[in-house]
């Protein structure tokens, strides 16, 4: 039986990242770490997530797993029948990698940096 993921952190992409981000606040109470001109980290919302500025068309919520074992994740997926379609990667506080679901959904999964 594979491990348990729990579904972790949710990511939106925007057109226009202040606008959004200021939506969320007003309507919802939410708040805002500051990553930079392209990624907001949303805080205060019951579950992590964040904003990014989108390169182009917007794309549906990305829903991030977590793993404490992301090749052994990552195996899973494959032999589930997932398809990567971004290779893992580093990224501030961890790294990930995204895959396709047989029905087409795109999603991802991170694993925390290991200590040095």
């Amino acid at each position: 039986m594979p491990a348990k993921l729990d579904i972790n952190y949710v990511e939106f992409s925007s057109a226009d990242i202040g606008a959004s981000c200021s939506f969320f606040k007003n309507a919802f109470g939410w708040t805002f770490a500051d990553y930079g001109p392209s990624y907001q980290a949303i805080e205060n919302a019951g579950l992590d997530g964040g904003v990014e500025q989108a390169n182009g068309a917007i794309t549906a919520p990305l829903i991030v797993l977590y793993a404490d074992d992301l090749d052994a994740a990552e195996a899973a997926v494959t032999a589930a029948g997932g398809e990567i379609t971004r290779a893992q990667f580093d990224f501030p506080g961890g790294r990930r990698f995204h895959f396709r679901e047989p029905g087409g959904n795109q999603l991802a999964v991170w694993s925390a940096a290991k200590a040095a």
